[in-house]
């Protein structure tokens, strides 16, 4: 388990299962409309869903206190592409900016460089400014347009050291 201090306090990483289901669906359930629909393209999340990104990804989640899930994060092979991991991440409105999704993507990009892939990919809307600036502050991506999403890819020779302590958050799976 990982501490990271933000503009909040302390917050923990912490790997997720299957058994942190009530608590990702209470996160869940806090989020707006707007924002599951950024990070999943649609405004109800399943236990299926959570189910299924587990079994095809590592996925961490950010606790403040001892049940206050805060952030989602996970990142692995979903796009089956060679040599690149997804990164997926999402933080509750009321927690973001302020660097709990930086720390967490940091750490799923430690994670995915010591598994051997290249890059480290991002899928998002193109108005998703929050995202693509805190992928930007990864490394130096290339990006490509395709419609209203951006195809961002940060080499992960080049991404940032998981800082877990770094003050300063998604690609659907």
């Amino acid at each position: 388990m990982h501490q990271l201090l933000n503009s909040t306090g302390a917050a923990r990483i912490r790997t997720a299962t299957l058994a942190d289901w009530p608590l990702i669906e209470t996160f869940q359930r806090n989020c707006s409309e707007q924002a599951l629909h950024r990070r999943w393209g649609r405004t109800r999340i399943l236990h299926r869903d959570i189910e299924r990104l587990l079994h095809h990804s590592s996925c961490w989640i950010a606790l403040h206190g001892t049940d206050e899930v805060v952030a989602l994060g996970s990142t692995g092979p979903v796009s089956r592409q060679p040599g690149v991991f997804d990164l997926g991440l999402q933080v509750a409105d009321v927690h973001q900016r302020r660097g709990i999704g930086l720390a967490l993507a940091r750490h799923a990009a430690a994670h995915a460089r010591s598994r051997g892939p290249h890059t480290l990919s991002v899928y998002a809307e193109a108005s998703n400014l929050p995202m693509l600036g805190l992928v930007r502050r990864l490394g130096h991506p290339t990006e490509i347009r395709e419609g209203a999403h951006l195809d961002v890819r940060v080499p992960l020779s080049g991404a940032s050291a998981d800082s877990p302590t770094t003050p300063a958050p998604a690609a659907p799976f």
